[in-house]
C-alpha cells in the first residue's frame, strides 16, 4: 500500500497543468486553463485546470479529480501505476 503522506507529497510536487496539458490542448482563463474534455464530445470548452487547487473539472460531464485520477481515468492506468507514472516525473520513488 501506498502512504498516504506520499501521495500528497506527490501531489504537491506535480503541476496539475503539465499533466493534463500533455494531453488535452489547454488555454489560460484567468488563474486557471480550459480545454476541451477529453472524456466526452464537446465543441466549447467546459473543462477546467485548476493548478491553485490542483485539480480538474469538467462542467459538461461532471469529471472531477488529481493529476491521480486525470492518469487513471485518461489513459486507463490502476491507482499504483498512475502514482509510479507521476513519481517518475518528478524523480520521486514509490516506497
Amino acid at each position: 500500500m501506498i502512504p498516504q503522506d506520499f501521495i500528497q507529497e506527490l501531489l504537491g510536487r506535480v503541476d496539475i497543468a503539465d499533466v493534463v496539458g500533455r494531453s488535452v490542448q489547454l488555454k489560460k482563463a484567468g488563474t486557471n486553463y480550459k480545454g476541451l474534455c477529453p472524456f466526452h464530445t464537446e465543441k466549447s470548452p467546459s473543462f477546467t485546470v485548476s493548478p491553485s487547487k490542483q485539480f480538474y473539472h469538467c462542467f459538461g460531464c461532471g469529471a472531477h479529480g488529481t493529476a491521480i485520477g486525470f492518469l487513471m481515468d485518461h489513459l486507463g492506468l490502476s491507482f499504483p501505476d498512475a502514482v509510479r507514472e507521476l513519481a517518475s516525473q518528478v524523480g520521486m520513488s514509490v516506497p
